[in-house]
């Protein structure tokens, strides 16, 4: 073999092996310091996951070297992307760690717009904490005072440094924070080890699909996936602690070891995604139609495992909530997002755009003309993965469809902020890897990329103009989505 060829495959390796291992370390060291609460051991743990990742992507390389995949430009945008993520990353965890450290966090300005004291996160611990003890998990007063007087402000209960926010989600969800509490009952600790999870399941769910694809494809999303990675909207997700990007990688996971038979575990975490977000549940439709019968099972009998032993932990209590509180989830109303200019303009969510109008004095943009949207792009959305599912996939366009397939039901939620772009920012890799490898490919991916990277303060600009904005990265969504679900020739070799 020739020389030169085996020293660039060494380089190579070693280069991704080292990338890996710098982020897989960070997230240890914040794992490690929500474990221990000391830094001496958190840097052995950090370093021994580093070293472990390294060692391991090392010794067996994600994908095959393929020279002619990875052509010089791609390389290039690879490594420009991967220091800027990485170099995010660690910033990120200097705030995670020492919240007072607010300089290393993300603002207003950037990300999706949040003050430093936002964190989806605390909902989720007060709601873990109050599950099993109190009638409704929803409950306003959980997360916020009483309102002073009728139409006042919503004024925050604070945990920490950080303002409480509002559970949303279904009651199985609850099982992992729960779990997770045991461990670690302090708000601060949790963060640290939430933030080790949230980041290493959704760099576990990248590398996952890069295995799915074919050699070639495999190697150029290997090289893009760091674009996901180093957005504004990525970081402060991380930030926040916000469960949407774990989702989708979970789901995602789900469907990778489903295609390779693995169906208890793929059922499993698809099971666990669903009851958790909802949305994720039209990849069953997708598997119900493509007759993937164990898949269907073992997803189904993981779902009534996940919620039996939610009913035993909490029992009925918060299931019941649910049922009253579920119309408003579905409508919007729960959502008090909608009661500010800023976040109803900043909203990527399809039903919403009908909301939004009214910032422009359109008569009957309400949570009715909400509903009546959200149901219509239900039917479609449900349509379109009925006739996507029926097609013949070749081995490299499955993940698309997959993912597609979260992006288009994940647009039917009421309220979707900028998080709705990190799904689009995966799909966007995705499909370059399986075009045509040129430059002018490659442009296109990078204006792509920075408009949907588009970020603006929700408390700045007037809302309108906000809302007009981000039609721009809502327009580039829906064209990634069109891209991914078009229909293609039929391999002449099926791969299930």
């Amino acid at each position: 073999m020739d020389t030169k060829f085996i020293r660039k495959q060494r380089l190579e390796r070693a280069l991704i092996a080292l990338s890996l291992a710098c982020a897989f370390g960070i997230l240890a060291f914040a794992g490690g310091m929500g474990l221990t609460k000391s830094r001496v051991a958190a840097a052995i743990i950090g370093a021994g996951i580093a070293v472990l990742a390294g060692w391991v992507f090392w010794r067996y390389p994600i994908v095959p070297f393929d020279e002619e995949a990875g052509f010089p430009f791609l390389k290039v945008i690879s490594g420009v992307a991967t220091v800027a993520a990485l170099f995010q990353l660690a910033r990120l965890c200097v705030f995670i760690i020492n919240p007072i450290d607010v300089g290393y966090a993300l603002g207003p300005s950037r990300g999706l717009g949040n003050t430093v004291n936002h964190s989806c996160l605390s909902a989720y611990f007060v709601a873990a904490q109050a599950a099993a003890t109190v009638p409704n998990v929803y409950a306003y007063e959980l997360y916020s005072f009483p309102l002073e007087r009728p139409g006042a402000a919503r004024k925050l209960r604070q945990i920490e440094s950080f303002n409480v926010d509002a559970y949303e989600y279904p009651p199985p969800f609850l099982l992992l924070p729960r779990a997770l509490r045991i461990v670690v009952p302090e708000f601060l600790r949790f963060r640290m080890i939430w933030f080790a999870l949230n980041g290493a399941v959704l760099l576990l769910g990248l590398l996952a699909v890069v295995r799915v694809l074919g050699p070639v494809a495999g190697k150029r999303a290997l090289l893009l996936s760091p674009l996901v990675l180093a957005s504004d909207f990525t970081i402060n997700t991380l930030q926040i602690g916000n469960l949407q990007a774990m989702v989708f990688a979970i789901a995602m996971l789900g469907m990778v070891l489903v295609a390779k038979r693995h169906y208890a575990a793929g059922g499993a975490l698809l099971a666990f995604a669903t009851v958790s977000k909802l949305f994720p549940g039209m990849l069953l439709v997708y598997l119900l139609v493509r007759r993937e019968w164990r898949a269907l099972a073992w997803t189904t009998a993981m779902t009534v495992v996940l919620v039996g032993i939610s009913l035993l932990d909490t029992g009925r209590a918060p299931y019941d909530a649910l049922l009253h509180h579920l119309p408003g989830l579905l409508g919007g109303e729960a959502f008090n997002a909608f009661r500010r200019p800023g976040p109803i303009a900043g909203n990527y969510s399809v039903p919403g755009m009908a909301f939004k109008l009214q910032l422009f004095g359109v008569a009957g943009a309400s949570f009715g003309a909400m509903k009546v949207v959200g149901w219509i792009y239900t039917l479609i959305a449900l349509a379109a993965t009925i006739v996507v599912a029926r097609r013949t996939l070749d081995r490299d366009v499955q993940p698309l469809v997959w993912l597609a397939i979260l992006v288009l039901a994940s647009l039917r939620s009421p309220f979707l902020p900028g998080y709705a772009v990190i799904p689009a920012l995966w799909l966007l890799t995705l499909l370059a890897a399986v075009a045509a490898p040129t430059v002018k490919t490659l442009y296109i991916v990078l204006v792509a990329w920075l408009v949907l990277n588009i970020s603006i303060p929700l408390l700045g600009p007037d809302p309108r103009l906000i809302a007009m904005i981000i039609l721009l990265p809502q327009a580039v969504i829906v064209i990634l989505i069109v891209l991914a679900l078009r229909d293609r020739p039929e391999p002449a070799s099926a791969s299930h």
